[in-house]
């Protein structure tokens, strides 16, 4: 019995993303019905004609799907992310931008707005500048000669309170009336103009990272249990912490780059996840990528046909996120054991 419960559960996993994908297809504001939506992705897979008009094809393959995967795979992404940094640092506050990626990221956004404005240029400088803020806050352990976790996350405070710093010069700097609006609105993330090209871009290094952390989950169960308790079963703890950081910062750049920054997914996932299947991170990372991914695409959904102006999903991910966590919070009485 406990095992053909166990059966469904992972199949809850794996059909809830399809499930709310096939319905981000149908919804918005040119809205397509379910039979036209499998019509037209079973012409796709096959190469025939749908004889479907040509509007229907566009507001598919061109918008929607992009988007739709997009928002499922930086959903997945950042929350898997949160919970291995959680996991790394044993702290149920932190989330995937505790070593000032999303910070480095902003101003290389920033940055590339002011001089470039192209989109690609924005990618590239988000994903480098948020790179280099994790190398920089990780380096940092080395100047203060300790390799512990509380020094590794103040340094990323430090790291990440010095790029905000420099966004807010970036701001300063910025013409008003033209630069400016872009980069609030970038900061604020949103997914309104993403591409087949930018989903291209961020599949190839996510999955990497996202491959990494899969495979090392069992790992870090030990990890979580304490360094000296990781030390004595074996587990060479710096190397590790080193794979996980550079893992999760893959993902979270990669993430950031193309949907700007996009707060509380990596920070509430991760224990809503933990309240369905446990702590074990071998259920907790497959389980945290499907919630994440179907949070992200349904948080997408209300943002594009809220309101006639889109609303940024940063606005959205804090406003929902914030009860959603206080809830979890009196829910695991402040603990994730």
């Amino acid at each position: 019995m406990a095992d053909k419960r166990l059966g469904y559960g992972w199949l809850m996993v794996v059909l809830m993303p399809v499930g709310f994908f096939f319905l981000s297809l149908m919804i918005g504001r040119y809205p397509v019905s379910p039979p036209t939506v499998v019509k037209m992705l079973v012409a796709k897979l096959l190469s025939v004609d749908p004889g479907i008009p040509e509007v229907v094809n566009t507001v598919l393959f061109r918008v929607r799907i992009p988007r739709v995967v997009s928002a499922m795979l930086i959903g997945g992404a950042l929350s898997v992310s949160g919970a291995a940094f959680q996991g790394l640092f044993r702290n149920p506050l932190v989330s995937p931008y505790i070593l000032g990626v999303a910070s480095g990221a902003g101003f290389g956004a920033s940055l590339a707005i002011l001089f470039a404005e192209n989109a690609l240029a924005i990618q590239l400088s988000a994903f480098v500048f948020g790179t280099v803020a994790v190398m920089f806050s990780y380096g940092m352990t080395r100047l203060y000669r300790s390799a512990s976790s509380l020094v590794l996350v103040l340094s990323g405070v430090i790291v990440g309170t010095f790029f905000t710093a420099l966004i807010s010069l970036i701001k300063f700097w910025a013409d008003p009336f033209e630069k400016l609006p872009l980069i609030v609105f970038w900061l604020m993330g949103s997914l309104a103009s993403v591409t087949q090209k930018d989903m291209v871009v961020i599949v190839g290094p996510m999955l990497v990272g996202l491959s990494v952390l899969f495979m090392i989950r069992w790992r870090i169960n030990v990890l979580s249990l304490g360094e000296e308790e990781a030390k004595a079963l074996g587990i060479e703890t710096r190397r590790l912490r080193i794979l996980i950081v550079l893992s999760a910062t893959l993902i979270t750049a990669s993430a950031v780059a193309v949907s700007g920054i996009i707060g509380w997914v990596g920070l509430v996932i991760p224990h809503l996840a933990r309240m369905i299947c446990g702590p074990d991170y071998r259920k907790l990372i497959p389980v945290s990528f499907s919630v994440g991914a179907c949070y992200l695409v349904f948080i997408d959904d209300i943002a594009r046909n809220l309101t006639a102006a889109e609303v940024p999903l940063g606005i959205l991910t804090a406003t929902v996120g914030a009860p959603v966590f206080a809830w979890v919070l009196k829910k695991s009485a402040l603990g994730w054991s």
